[in-house]
């Protein structure tokens, strides 16, 4: 029987300063969180966390995340959640840490919050994590019965963090509607369990308008550290469309391409999801077929926000063709989502696309 699925989080609140209301919302939701966070980033927000809890008159423990959303992490967390008796986590941080809250929330049955403090992926909406070994090496996906309860992010603490990170969420949203449009060919399945919605596609395609329309406004904005429209219509694309956006339309070769750079070992493996993914994007238009023309439009935008567009942008320029191979076999692996778009796409193809891109904005770029 086939049928079409469309999922969601329950509650998603944007706007700056709000991460000062995050005691209130989590009180509605439990009475004994634990809060996942990097010391960094627990450096540039605990106050505002613990003056919010006062406020609700309630308490949290914390648990410092160790960087790698591996099932090592994912398990001391868990461990640490059942100590405490916890009812509900919150995901505070970039997407790693979502995603390993995600999980610890799984495994306790209990609800989750997440509390983006960048707009660098479309992590926080989503009702899956991608695992990663101890070592960073992509290892899958894992699946869950629900999304989060509540999604918080505060503008503000967004255009605070490197500006190369928003950029980085641009890459990411803008392969939202180029997977989408890509699965929906095949008709193929989304992460959802079923067929793409309406509702899916057209959020997918809203994601991309809008990075077309405001994205590089709001780059230069959040340089500056300024919280305008542009800069909020981009978090949103970033966070909410593009996270409803793959989820109900489709993932295809992008980020099984992205995935396929996690085979390597060098500089490449220090650049965000985003800047991989954006390479992804070019990779994939390629595969597909599109005009020069088509291609180069996304390769613009790309380099207007400082994204990677060559192979030197990616420290790949002295990467050997079997390099790419062991890329392009990772990204046609046996359950990568490059299936959604084209099952008979080989290493081999992969690997010269890659190439091709590179030939196409070195030469006009």
């Amino acid at each position: 029987m086939q049928k079409s699925v469309f999922i969601s989080p329950k509650k998603y609140i944007q706007g700056a300063g709000v991460l000062s209301k995050i005691g209130e919302e989590v009180a509605k939701i439990g009475k004994a969180p634990l809060i996942l966070s990097d010391s960094n980033v627990w450096g540039i927000t605990g106050d505002t966390i613990e003056e919010s809890f006062k406020s609700s008159d309630t308490s949290y423990f914390y648990e410092e995340f160790t960087g790698e959303a591996s099932n090592t992490e994912i398990d001391r967390l868990t461990q640490a959640g059942k100590e405490k008796n916890a009812d509900v986590v919150i995901g505070l941080g970039g997407g790693k840490t979502i995603d390993t809250a995600k999980a610890v929330g799984d495994n306790l049955s209990i609800p989750v919050v997440v509390a983006p403090t960048t707009a660098s992926t479309d992590a926080p909406t989503s009702a899956l994590s991608v695992i990663y070994s101890d070592e960073g090496v992509f290892e899958g996906y894992k699946f869950y019965n629900k999304n989060p309860d509540l999604v918080l992010i505060d503008s503000k603490i967004v255009v605070g963090a490197p500006t190369v990170l928003l950029a980085s969420g641009m890459g990411d949203a803008m392969a939202t509607f180029v997977e989408t449009r890509a699965s929906k060919k095949r008709n193929s399945d989304t992460m959802a369990g079923g067929k793409a919605t309406l509702a899916g596609q057209a959020i997918a395609e809203k994601a991309e308008k809008v990075l077309f329309d405001q994205g590089i406004a709001a780059y230069r904005a959040a340089k500056k550290g300024l919280v305008t429209p542009q800069v909020e219509a981009v978090i949103e694309a970033n966070t909410l469309l593009s996270g409803l956006g793959f989820e109900n339309g489709g993932l295809a070769a992008a980020h099984a391409i992205h995935n396929g750079f996690t085979a390597l070992e060098g500089d490449i493996h220090h650049l965000t999801h985003g800047q991989k993914v954006a390479y992804g994007v070019l990779t994939q238009l390629v595969l597909e077929g599109y005009s020069e023309t088509e291609i180069l439009r996304y390769a613009k935008f790309f380099k207007e926000i400082e994204l990677p567009t060559t192979l030197k942008d990616l420290h790949l320029e002295n990467a050997a063709y079997e390099d790419l191979l062991k890329i392009g076999k990772l990204a046609t692996a046996a359950e990568e989502t490059s299936h959604n778009m084209n099952p008979e796409l080989t290493p081999e193809q992969i690997a010269d696309a890659i190439l091709a891109v590179n030939e196409l904005t070195t030469a006009n770029l």
